[in-house]
């Protein structure tokens, strides 16, 4: 794939840790639109990928570009949602979703207003004044991953997001996200070790073995979105989860 055809792609990246290789050639895109997963078992390099990515940490060797620029090594320029929601508690939702705004030097009003525009797409009209102590868990991670769109609506790095939710909140926010998705043209890169939830919600999947980290098969998800229950319990589905099962299984 070509740089200008791809939103975000990483270039032959390697890091080390203390002289050891992590993560070794990893090379990845991501399109317009798409939802792609990194599956793969703890401590194989998953998140070390996304913090470079993220420009968190600066790579040994590889590149990593967005939109066709060379981003390695510059944070703050893909937001990044990490497993917990880091939402401030002495801050209203609404303050809290507006802090990249704030952040950003946007005045308080503007950045409130602009906030506010979104609260009826992400599920959380009348929460504005309420605090997240207030709040049940899948309304936090709605509050959550609007601040991560508002941080960057280009392209996003998820870190687990829905792992702390009980399985029944979980499949509702699966299906909420996966509508999102497509009212707001997002792009995001998952992490996740839930081999159902990235057959699900993923336009393909990535799973990473090693050690070091690499990627060793990409899956493509050739169903149509957004993917219902049925769909867990198709043929199809156990089709996917058998190939995902013997790579991991390496």
């Amino acid at each position: 794939m070509s740089t200008c055809q791809n939103k975000l792609e990483t270039q032959n990246i390697c890091k080390y840790f203390a002289q050891q290789p992590i993560i070794k050639d990893i090379n990845i895109y991501l399109k317009e639109n798409e939802l792609v997963s990194l599956l793969g078992v703890s401590g194989i390099g998953k998140s070390t990928l996304f913090n470079v990515i993220a420009g968190v940490l600066v790579p040994e060797s590889g590149r990593v570009i967005l939109n066709g620029q060379d981003i390695t090594g510059q944070a703050g320029k893909i937001s990044y949602m990490q497993q917990k929601d880091l939402l401030q508690p002495h801050l209203t939702v609404l303050d809290n979703v507006a802090l990249p705004l704030f952040i950003r030097g946007v005045k308080k009003d503007e950045a409130r207003n602009q906030a506010l525009k979104y609260f009826k797409d992400f599920g959380l009209e009348g929460t504005e004044l309420m605090y997240p102590s207030q709040l049940s868990g899948g309304m936090r991670q709605r509050a959550a991953l609007l601040r991560t769109y508002l941080f960057s609506s280009d392209v996003a790095l998820f870190d687990e997001p829905f792992s702390a939710l009980d399985t029944i909140t979980k499949r509702k926010m699966h299906r909420w996200y996966l509508s999102l998705m497509e009212r707001l043209n997002m792009s995001a890169l998952f992490i996740t070790h839930d081999i159902d939830e990235a057959i699900l919600l993923s336009d393909r999947i990535y799973i990473m073995t090693g050690p070091p980290g690499v990627i060793a098969k990409e899956i493509i998800i050739d169903e149509p979105r957004p993917r219902d229950e049925q769909f867990v319990v198709s043929d199809a589905f156990l089709d996917y989860k058998r190939q995902i099962i013997k790579f991991l299984s390496i």
